[in-house]
């Protein structure tokens, strides 16, 4: 039985909330994007990052001190990298766009963002819901949600994929 009080699944609701922060703040880079404050608001996302790392740090430190766990230890662990590799991930695309020294931003990313954001929160109603796991009636859904929004994103990856080799 699942405790619903653990602070293993607060955490995983807290990394999820910095998923939703950061894909929020890429979106509002992306649509104001200036190439002169790029620098700055890669930094500001690394920051996100960074402050979601140290709470899957010390989730994983507590894993190793507990005896009981409400989950198996290894979906904690799997999860909380899943999680975790949501927020980097986020951040990778402001470390490439400075990388590359992007001048400016092709529509196509705008639409990627929303529905990054959109998957984001997605994933923070179906991880609200893991609490209640045995008995949810929402879980299920909120997981198909997320399911169909990362086939949104993929079929508008190819269709962008396509577009670009076809000029």
């Amino acid at each position: 039985m699942a405790k619903k009080n653990s602070p293993y699944f607060d955490d995983f609701i807290t990394m999820v909330n910095f998923s939703c922060r950061a894909a929020e703040y890429l979106q509002t880079v992306l649509r104001d994007f200036n190439p002169k404050t790029l620098p700055q608001r890669r930094e500001a996302m690394h920051e996100i990052e960074h402050a979601a790392d140290e709470v899957k740090h010390a989730m994983m430190k507590r894993l190793v001190k507990e005896f009981v766990t409400p989950i198996d230890r290894e979906d904690i662990i799997q999860l909380a990298n899943a999680l975790d590799d949501v927020t980097d991930n986020i951040d990778d695309i402001l470390i490439r766009m400075y990388m590359y020294k992007l001048r400016e931003v092709d529509p196509r990313a705008l639409a990627f963002a929303d529905v990054i954001l959109r998957c984001c929160r997605a994933m923070e109603a179906a991880v609200a819901e893991l609490p209640n796991f045995h008995k949810s009636s929402t879980l299920k859904q909120a997981l198909i949600e997320v399911n169909s929004i990362e086939d949104e994103g993929d079929g508008l990856y190819i269709a962008s994929i396509r577009e670009l080799y076809t000029k």
